[in-house]
């Protein structure tokens, strides 16, 4: 693939971006756009970024250590108003979302997650998440536009997509499948003007190079996965879940919407930023664990009422997490390892590895003890049925995070 196509994609744009904005949605719009979607039982996966590096020791608490609130002498969470999970762990107060999909059996709690050598920029950390490799010279593409790659039909909707208003993620990047990016579905709209401009690109295709010929696919793909995304919002659905005023719920419960109406996406990416809490950490760390935990119990109490829960995973994930040692300005610095959250009623429920060992540091961080690659392996193998050494390029040991499918 030449380096101009490369970098197409890398600015989302040759992933047929389509940003959105607006306030009407078209009525006129056919359904026959949606005449080629795959089956309604295929399983879904929703990926959460918590971009900034989430607190893992004060997301999930080791309540009984006392190493814990001796480290923490502002931060640190009274035993009493932990949501106990069991004896040693239990997740921070602001949480109740997460601790009623626990008493469902819906949640899966995998501990001190990370990778070797741990990288503690922001960017060139989320780059190992993304592309799935400490190779930096092999992130050309992130581990889920490679999935696209290896899944993606001529004519069917689009493989994955983010719907969020922010940068497109590395983990999107494709070699070749349309990965489209929305901000807002609810507002999206072309105003009837897609199949004018497949029209004016069909016409430009006579004297055009080899690299403005994938520009023109791309765009005539765009245009496809916006009819679609229009068709899809035509359809309004009769039952609709209650979700909190939270910018991640609104974000949710439009997937939850594509979803409900057929759409045919098999993976789609949202995130949560905020979570870089150098100062005053108190301040917000509690209400972003809200958002998120509300916003998650709520997407699925909606698709539960649609009979649709079982067909969806979600998986949530940071670039790191802080260091053990609260700092002089009531914070924490970038750290390590720490939780992913993989939820859902075929999630493997229930805490995955063991309570951090803060008596064993590593430069003051908590050591790495399950690769982050292993999870992904399993949500592959076991959740979207590829073989995840396609995608990740070799093979990793995996951690079972997918219990019923």
């Amino acid at each position: 693939m030449s380096t101009t196509r490369r970098t197409f994609l890398g600015q989302g744009l040759g992933a047929a971006t389509l940003m959105a904005s607006g306030a009407t949605l078209p009525g006129f719009l056919s359904r026959t756009a949606l005449a080629t979607l795959p089956s309604n039982d295929e399983t879904i996966l929703v990926v959460i970024q918590l971009t900034g590096g989430n607190d893992g020791i004060n997301t999930v608490i080791p309540y009984a250590d006392d190493l814990y609130h001796k480290a923490r002498p502002t931060l640190g969470i009274a035993p009493n108003r932990v949501l106990k999970l069991n004896d040693q762990l239990g997740l921070h107060p602001d949480m109740e979302g997460f601790q009623s999909l626990h008493d469902q059996g819906m949640l899966s709690v995998v501990m001190n997650v990370g990778y070797p050598n741990p990288d503690r920029s922001h960017f060139k950390s989320m780059d190992i998440w993304h592309s799935a490799t400490l190779d930096k010279n092999a992130r050309a593409t992130g581990w889920l536009g490679r999935l696209a790659d290896e899944q993606s039909r001529a004519g069917a909707p689009p493989f994955a997509m983010q719907l969020d208003d922010q940068t497109f993620p590395l983990a999107l990047r494709s070699d070749h499948a349309a990965v489209p990016s929305v901000r807002d579905v609810r507002s999206f709209h072309l105003n009837g003007k897609a199949d004018q401009i497949r029209k004016v690109i069909q016409d430009k295709r006579q004297n055009a190079t080899q690299d403005l010929l994938f520009v023109q696919r791309a765009a005539v793909e765009s245009c496809n996965n916006a009819k679609r995304i229009e068709s899809a919002q035509a359809s309004q659905r009769v039952v609709r879940g209650k979700y909190p005023a939270f910018g991640l719920a609104n974000k949710l419960s439009q997937i939850s919407d594509l979803i409900a109406a057929g759409f045919g996406t098999r993976v789609y990416y949202t995130s949560l930023g905020g979570f870089d809490t150098h100062a005053r950490q108190v301040l917000r760390h509690g209400s972003l664990l809200r958002e998120l935990s509300e916003s998650v119990n709520a997407f699925y109490a909606d698709l539960a009422q649609q009979g649709l829960a079982k067909r969806v995973l979600v998986l949530t994930f940071s670039e790191f997490g802080r260091r053990v040692k609260e700092n002089g300005s009531r914070g924490t610095d970038h750290g390590a390892a720490a939780p992913m959250f993989v939820i859902g009623p075929a999630s493997q429920a229930g805490i995955i590895g063991k309570s951090p060992d803060l008596g064993n540091l590593v430069e003051g961080d908590v050591p790495f003890q399950t690769d982050f690659r292993g999870v992904y392996s399993d949500v592959l193998q076991n959740w979207l049925k590829t073989d995840p050494e396609k995608v990740l390029g070799r093979s990793f040991k995996t951690t079972r995070v997918v219990g019923k499918t």
